[in-house]
């Protein structure tokens, strides 16, 4: 493991991300670390890393239990979630950023112990292999859960298509922007919805631009770190 690398890495993305600030905001870098151990995340937590990602309910879990020394992280589940599994893994992280359908929200209400920070994923671009809302379907969505008092939507969460140009996302994630700062402005208690999470290694430059204040990096944490 190249650790020199590693922290080399960081320092681009670092350094791309706070090229961009919009009015002040620097977006927050989640390392999405599902395809790494326990031993890659201790050396990021030691080069400043705070936010990590995981998207498999039983990777979390024993990797949760492996790092409670690190006390500062901050645990962002990213991944589809299976109504089955929300028990094991909602009342040990500190986002979820796929509240993707109605069902999967009032199996949060029933589970959590107390109020999870969610991003409402939204199906921009239209995909039929994504899930998430339709744009359409988002606001009255959101002002139908305003009883459901252990869901806080923190914001909104999209995927851009892997191939998407760059005129495509800057579609995609204006959209996106749109709809977040219009239910901002509804005022909501249970709804805040001042984040946006978009962006990830091929795209995340353009997504803080288009004023992403989550971004979700993986592969470019880790280009070169592991020896061939």
């Amino acid at each position: 493991m190249n650790l020199e690398q590693l922290r080399q890495n960081q320092h681009m993305i670092e350094r791309v991300i706070n090229s961009h600030k919009n009015l002040g905001q620097v977006a927050t870098l989640v390392a999405v670390t599902k395809t790494v151990g326990t031993e890659m995340m201790e050396a990021l937590y030691e080069n400043g890393i705070r936010h990590f990602g995981e998207n498999r309910p039983n990777v979390f879990v024993e990797k949760y239990r492996q790092l409670t020394h690190l006390d500062k992280a901050v645990w962002h589940y990213i991944g589809n979630l299976q109504t089955r599994q929300v028990k094991d893994v909602i009342n040990e992280i500190d986002y979820l950023h796929s509240l993707d359908r109605p069902s999967l929200a009032k199996e949060i209400q029933k589970r959590a112990q107390s109020v999870v920070n969610c991003f409402v994923q939204v199906n921009v671009s239209g995909e039929a292999s994504k899930s998430g809302f339709k744009p359409e379907e988002v606001v009255e969505w959101i002002e139908s859960i305003a009883d459901y008092h252990h869901i806080r939507v923190v914001g909104l969460m999209t995927m851009a298509p892997i191939n998407a140009t760059e005129a495509a996302l800057r579609q995609y994630f204006g959209e996106l922007k749109q709809l977040q700062t219009q239910i901002e402005k509804m005022g909501w208690l249970h709804a805040p919805c001042t984040e946006l999470s978009m962006g990830m290694s091929q795209d995340y430059e353009i997504a803080v631009e288009e004023g992403a204040t989550f971004v979700r990096v993986g592969t470019a944490f880790f280009e070169g770190v592991y020896d061939e």
